[in-house]
């Protein structure tokens, strides 16, 4: 059955499902039909190129056609086929060769026009490869579908980074991503663009020694509805898993962030933990986190979860004032430490100083 069918066969989702209880499917398809899959979908400009600027090294290239998919075992059949029917036209792959290194990030730079645009991007990493990539979104279509498929080879080192810089409209992202044996793979989340987005982002590790951490950095503003969904599995023995989420909403703006670690039985010597933190910056912004645990294996490292949520710190912002910070640079200061607790952990001082010059902006607007 192919991609179109699939979806239109399909049942709708239910809302008691904790993956649509905030945005339903109707709010986030492109027309809002969702008994209609609309072709007009445009392809957008995908290049891909140092952070820096340098010659792209050898190992590495971003290719058109077909993509390798291979979906995990409990991914969401609703938006995956939806999207694999609407990027029939617009498949990329990224191709590491085993034993690849750079020093400097690579970027994936995805530029989006039109009415309904949408992308399908396969990561293909070869074995012992060492990678750092942003994958940044920009443009000013109406709305925009982002699938991302793909695995590590065994005991590589990945840090994969999604940016997200819409100027308006929604996104629709769905992200399945496999790690093997002795694999270390960083996934980072900023978001600061998009009125709506919904995310639906899985990650399994399926042999011993695979090692994950799952970042997120978001900023919500104005009337922004931020939806992130995160699930872990850990499906072999000796694997273990970070998930640390930071939202910052100011103006009206809503985020949401949902977790759930799996554990299957057979897995003992896991380690997993994840942890949900969201700041409140105004009386009118809202934050809810949902973290969950699906257990079973008794022989276990730890599984553990938490969320919390306020608004700034009045103390810090006296110490700061203390210093000669106005309130405004004072509470920019802190709403960027928040959040440069987990950017900073998303790859090397180049990204990190990339991805802080990309928000800098955005963050002077929470501030105010």
């Amino acid at each position: 059955m192919d991609a179109s069918s699939q979806y239109l066969s399909a049942d709708h989702p239910d809302r008691a499902d904790h993956l649509w209880r905030y945005t339903p499917w109707k709010k986030i398809h492109p027309t809002g039909d969702i008994s209609d899959i609309p072709s007009d979908f445009s392809i957008p400009e995908v290049s891909l190129k140092t952070i820096d600027g340098s010659t792209l090294p050898p190992g590495i290239s971003l290719d058109m056609g077909d993509v390798h998919s291979e979906g995990l075992p409990d991914d969401e059949k609703i938006t995956k086929s939806f999207l694999e029917a609407v990027t029939g036209e617009s498949k990329f792959t990224l191709t590491v060769a085993p034993k690849f290194k750079s020093e400097v990030p690579m970027i994936i730079e995805i530029s989006t026009s039109g009415t309904f645009c949408s992308a399908h991007i396969c990561l293909d990493i070869g074995k012992l490869a060492e990678l750092e990539l942003v994958t940044v979104v920009r443009g000013t279509c109406k709305w925009f579908g982002m699938l991302r498929t793909g695995s590590t080879g065994e005991g590589a080192i990945t840090s994969d980074v999604v940016v997200n810089r819409l100027e308006h409209g929604k996104l629709l992202r769905v992200e399945s991503i496999s790690i093997p044996r002795n694999s270390q793979f960083k996934a980072g989340t900023v978001s600061s663009g998009s009125t709506i987005t919904k995310a639906d982002l899985r990650y399994r590790m399926f042999q011993p020694g695979g090692n994950l951490n799952v970042l997120g950095s978001i900023l919500s503003a104005r009337e922004m509805s931020l939806d992130h969904h995160i699930e872990i599995y850990h499906d072999s023995p000796e694997t273990f898993s970070r998930l640390d989420w930071n939202s910052a909403c100011g103006g009206s703006s809503r985020t949401v962030g949902t977790g759930m670690l799996r554990v299957s039985k057979g897995s003992n010597g896991a380690d997993a933990a994840q942890l949900f933190q969201n700041l409140l910056l105004s009386r009118d912004a809202q934050a809810d986190s949902i973290p969950e645990l699906e257990v079973s294996e008794h022989d276990v490292v730890g599984c553990g979860h938490g969320t919390a949520s306020g608004p700034v710190d009045e103390d810090q912002m006296f110490y700061l004032a203390s210093r000669g910070f106005s309130p405004n640079e004072s509470k920019s200061t802190l709403i960027a430490a928040f959040l440069n607790s987990t950017l900073s952990e998303m790859g090397g001082d180049k990204m990190h100083g990339w991805l802080v010059s990309e928000l800098d902006s955005d963050l002077s607007e929470l501030g105010d």
